[in-house]
């Protein structure tokens, strides 16, 4: 049961922290990133499981763990105002080729990240774009003029 009660508790401070993090840095992970990542996994690992090294403490851990990433799923499919909370909501960057420094700012994305992001989708001037959004897994998507007529 102390293994359920770890995952419980864990499990929330996880979840705050990766909504936490910018998803802009979610959707390009640099190598110092992915050993963070690594890292972090195996502290929770440390805390969930402690001393406890058993096939069937690994086994109740992987199936509550299981079970409260199910009931978040189920939670942001049945309530939209839960959905938000856990995947936030896209975020326009520019708009009618300008761009929203505001949003910029908030996002921590750089007018040189957001151009080379728009070069990538042959878009090679900012002022060609209709709408740049931030969508909630970390892309951006760009409407420019031709794809709106």
């Amino acid at each position: 049961m102390d293994l359920v009660l770890r995952c419980l508790v864990l499990f929330p401070l996880v979840v705050v922290l990766v909504r936490v993090v910018n998803r802009r840095q979610l959707n390009s992970l640099e190598p110092f990133d992915i050993v963070f990542l690594v890292v972090l996994g195996d502290l929770l690992q440390q805390g969930v499981t402690q001393n406890d090294f058993s096939v069937t403490g690994a086994a109740i851990v992987i199936v509550t763990m299981t079970l409260l990433s199910m009931l978040t799923a189920f939670l942001a499919f049945k309530s939209p105002r839960f959905s938000v909370i856990m995947d936030g909501e896209p975020v326009i960057l520019v708009e009618h080729g300008r761009p929203l420094h505001k949003n910029l700012r908030r996002e921590r994305i750089t007018l040189r990240e957001l151009a080379a992001q728009a070069r990538m989708n042959d878009i090679p001037d900012l002022g060609d774009i209709h709408y740049a959004v931030l969508e909630t897994s970390g892309a951006i998507s760009f409407l420019t003029e031709k794809t709106q007529g």
